[in-house]
């Protein structure tokens, strides 16, 4: 599928955003392994969810679709869940793959878990280590380190783990484990990652202590919940950037997530001079909401490392898009992370920017981008990551003429919708 965009005039309008999509997978998770009847709306019915919502039927959860956005999950509480018939298929998703081995860890039966040919070449060490320190059997290719991965599971023990990295997936994946252990597991973070697992775990009534580095998780029963998924903070991110760069225009995003651990980009923007006011602040389900009032304004460069790459990891190619109509240099490291995405997105933002004339250097860890740099549209290729070409339809609303993306039906893995969203404020 090709997506076309043109330079746009100027965008008006308020719009909604989809259910956040971490959050849509834990629902749909801790809701199958709670006890009761758990009723999740505004769930996002994108490519990733449904991947893990097909893993929670097969491992013999009921799972109720009312709409496309509203399910009831019949929880089988912790230890209620049957070995599946079948190979556990997580499609492209790897927070499916890495939270449901968390889950699967404590479960007394053999299970496996592929996915796509991206997601077969994305690492699982990280949580493969910790899972076999808990007393999990982890099989998988370079020794545990690529999936498909199969684990046999039961009979864990508390650990005290000191995570390498600032990673939600990997922390998430231990402390649902941790659910399954006879002792304690204490987590140290080196630095803030999404802690909606944290939220969710104490909403539904876990034995769980967390503050900032520092998380402590024991064996616990889940209660169900009555869960409204806030929208995607990193879906809005693409009509915030654009906001930003076409002149003329404002945009209120309704309603979408405001959680600190996710609001890196937001203080980026702000940090670049960006016209932003966070208004209307309310709690849903433990976790913070609120609307967005963006307005084009003249931003400049600014540097984003150390604490702050975790708090935006997803938003970094529309940062670099952002970065090519700035006064001055935008630099970015400590975010090597980004070449074990979906994509290599620190290599690939690079070469499709490049094509449509930006000053973009490519760093180990990160990039630099000098601007303003005109942009001219032309052909460009998603790599079939959905972020990619998303960030690249936003460079397309700057660039002089028409831009065409390529392999762009990936945008369904996280925003179905989004085109049509994009023609209402240009409307």
């Amino acid at each position: 599928m090709r997506m076309i965009v043109r330079k746009a005039k100027g965008l008006r309008g308020q719009i909604k955003v989809p259910g956040d999509k971490s959050i849509s997978h834990r629902a749909l998770l801790l809701g199958a392994i709670a006890e009761g009847t758990t009723r999740i709306r505004n769930f996002l019915p994108a490519a990733d969810c449904l991947a893990t919502l097909a893993c929670v039927r097969a491992l013999g959860v009921e799972v109720e679709r009312l709409s496309e956005t509203e399910l009831i999950v019949h929880g089988q509480g912790l230890r209620g869940l049957t070995e599946p018939e079948d190979i556990l298929d997580c499609a492209g998703s790897g927070t499916t793959m890495r939270l449901l081995a968390g889950i699967l860890a404590g479960q007394p039966f053999y299970s496996m878990l592929t996915g796509n040919e991206q997601l077969c070449r994305r690492p699982m060490g990280r949580i493969v280590e910790p899972l076999r320190r808990m007393g999990a059997t982890v099989l998988g290719r370079d020794d545990g380190r690529l999936p498909p991965l199969t684990i046999h599971g039961g009979n864990l023990h508390g650990i005290e783990y000191r995570l390498p990295v600032a990673s939600a997936q990997v922390k998430s994946a231990i402390l649902l484990a941790g659910l399954y252990a006879d002792g304690p597991t204490v987590i140290h973070e080196p630095g803030p990652a999404r802690d909606h697992t944290e939220r969710m775990l104490a909403a539904m009534g876990a034995n769980i202590q967390y503050q900032i580095s520092n998380i402590k998780v024991q064996s616990s029963k889940l209660s169900s919940l009555d869960i409204v998924v806030p929208g995607d903070i990193s879906s809005a991110a693409y009509f915030i950037a654009a906001a930003c760069l076409v002149p003329g225009s404002e945009v209120v995003v309704v309603g979408v997530g405001v959680n600190p651990t996710r609001t890196g980009f937001l203080d980026a923007l702000k940090e670049m001079g960006a016209d932003i006011l966070v208004e209307n602040r309310r709690d849903t389900g433990g976790e913070p909401v609120a609307d967005v009032v963006v307005r084009a304004g003249c931003l400049r460069g600014t540097e984003v490392k150390g604490d702050q790459v975790p708090r935006m990891i997803d938003e970094f190619p529309i940062l670099a898009v952002v970065a090519t109509q700035v006064q001055g240099m935008t630099v970015v490291s400590d975010a090597a992370e980004l070449r074990v995405k979906e994509t290599d997105r620190i290599a690939n933002i690079a070469v499709e920017l490049r094509k449509l004339g930006a000053h973009i250097e490519e760093r180990p860890d990160g990039f630099v981008v000098e601007g303003p740099t005109p942009l001219v549209g032309t052909q460009v290729n998603s790599h079939g990551d959905h972020r990619l070409a998303m960030s690249l339809a936003i460079a397309g609303l700057v660039a002089e003429g028409e831009t065409t993306i390529e392999d762009a039906e990936c945008v369904a893995d996280s925003f179905p919708g989004f085109e049509e969203t994009l023609k209402v404020l240009m409307s």
